[in-house]
């Protein structure tokens, strides 16, 4: 399967870092998700149960992130894809994590994880 959804710089403070800075106050992170899915049947369908629902995933994933608590975004993105694969049945999926600042002269640092099979 080649079909996938994505949701894009989805914007969620969190607790995120090494440093004790880091672990004072939450930061933004923006995470980028793909994830296949069967786009025909849901086409065919034309109906919500026959499509992964990105609401549903970006509100699971908002909230994850929101209270949690990780040193490294590996372990944060790793997590992430977990739950997207298991309480969704995704048999795919690729998640980038941007913490943006992190690196003083840079716009963006961060990570990008692809788990199972397409």
């Amino acid at each position: 399967m080649s079909d996938s959804i994505f949701l894009k710089d989805l914007r969620v403070r969190t607790i995120v870092g090494i440093w004790d800075w880091e672990r004072r106050l939450p930061q933004l992170v923006s995470i980028d998700l793909e994830m296949a899915a069967d786009i025909g049947r849901a086409a065919a369908r034309d109906h919500i149960d026959a499509t992964l629902d990105y609401k549903a995933v970006s509100q699971r994933v908002r909230a994850f992130v929101e209270a949690s608590s990780f040193q490294l975004v590996e372990t944060l993105a790793e997590r992430i894809a977990g739950i997207i694969m298991d309480e969704f049945a995704v048999p795919w999926v690729k998640v980038v994590v941007h913490k943006p600042f992190a690196i003083r002269g840079s716009s963006d640092v961060g990570i990008c994880i692809e788990r199972g099979q397409r």
